[in-house]
């Protein structure tokens, strides 16, 4: 029986912290932010409100549109930050404060400069000074995954008891790995009062096991993902978006999760942020790449002739994407049969035989346009 995971996007907190990438207006955060509502997105984490004024009127906004999605500010674990956050969502129909602070050895000692018992004494009093502005609270343990177990289980129990509704466990820095995460999930909801709080999983991408490791602590209980469009972010980015939600609607044998994702709308989600960024996807990148559909082998296009699911485990227009037959050198003649036809040239055997012959020899030379082949086949004809 499938059960519903939540889907909280972070593109336009996390993910517009990528390096190298150009500024984004106002204007355009708030369009994006927009979108993301139309696609079904259930929380939008639309900035870091202390942060910059930026961030806080992006939050703003979009929090006086109204959205069925839930408006979402950052905050750090402390009343100004979380005051900060409280302002600007003030009139949103629904409204989240995600507060966070570092648990781990490593973070507490060099980052924070803090004893645990302070760290924790800080996670409560944060909690329950958000609390005076939502219902909704959201808790993080910053490096999660590099916390002792012992530390991470008293801190997860204190905060759902201070009022946190959701806890999240991100794996910060792209550390873990899928089985381990599934253990760590574990340990995390055998607190006593688990039942009481969502978890949440916030995976970064550097072995490049983001989505997988939110897969995995999914199907060990957590009921939130955290993602961003293109796998944007921090470093080597994010889960991707569109890779986990077309896993769980592809593989939901496996993944037996609904969302209430409009998929159609993943390249025109892709295609804006990119081209905002100027951060865009490589060609080979899974679901939104240019060539994700595309079909250029002999083999695979005299398949997708027959039957699409032969090399196709999803089709192009269910994420928003176009059909792919492209051509080149490892292409074969019914490749090059159907191109002719989607051009609105039916050719026979013979003429098929020497147009293949001639796009052979072009294509050796390099790429071949439509163009190119309208006119050998014009010349044949």
């Amino acid at each position: 029986m499938s059960q519903s995971v939540i889907i909280f996007d972070t593109t336009l907190r996390d993910g517009l912290q990528s390096p190298h990438i150009k500024p984004v207006s106002h204007t355009d955060r708030v369009a994006f932010g927009l979108l993301l509502n139309d696609m079904g997105i259930d929380v939008i984490e639309a900035g870091f409100a202390i942060a910059s004024k930026l961030d806080f009127n992006t939050i703003a906004t979009l929090a006086q549109k109204g959205l069925d999605s839930t408006v979402c500010s950052l905050a750090r674990s402390n009343e100004q930050d979380i005051d900060a956050a409280g302002k600007a969502l003030q009139g949103a129909r629904r409204s989240r404060i995600h507060t966070f602070i570092s648990t781990s050895p490593l973070h507490m000692e060099h980052k924070l400069r803090m004893l645990p018992e302070d760290v924790l004494d800080a996670s409560i009093k944060a909690v329950k000074h958000a609390a005076k502005y939502t219902d909704d609270v959201q808790f993080s343990l910053e490096d999660f995954t590099r916390t002792e177990h012992d530390f991470a289980k008293r801190v997860i129990e204190a905060v759902i008891d201070a009022g946190a509704s959701t806890v999240n466990l991100p794996d910060t820095v792209g550390y873990s790995t899928p089985d381990e995460m599934s253990e760590l999930i574990d340990i995390a909801m055998a607190v006593p009062n688990a039942d009481k709080a969502v978890f949440s999983m916030h995976c970064h991408n550097d072995l490049g096991l983001a989505v997988a490791n939110s897969l995995s602590g999914a199907l060990a209980g957590a009921r939130q993902i955290e993602c961003t469009i293109n796998g944007l972010g921090e470093r080597a980015g994010n889960a991707a978006m569109e890779e986990l939600v077309m896993a769980m609607r592809t593989r939901n044998n496996r993944y037996p999760f609904t969302n209430n994702i409009k998929t159609e709308k993943f390249m025109e989600a892709s295609n804006f942020i990119a081209e905002k960024t100027g951060l865009h996807v490589q060609k080979n990148k899974a679901i939104v790449g240019k060539n994700a559909f595309a079909h250029e082998s002999g083999i695979h296009q005299n398949g997708m002739s027959k039957n699409r699911n032969t090399y196709e485990i999803m089709t192009p227009e269910s994420v928003g994407q176009n059909e792919g037959l492209t051509l080149g050198v490892t292409s074969g003649r019914e490749g090059l049969r159907k191109k002719a036809e989607n051009m609105g040239f039916n050719l026979d055997k013979d003429q098929l035989a020497r147009l293949y012959d001639l796009f052979m020899v072009e294509a050796a030379n390099g790429r071949v346009s439509d163009r190119d082949i309208g006119i050998m086949i014009e010349n044949l004809i």
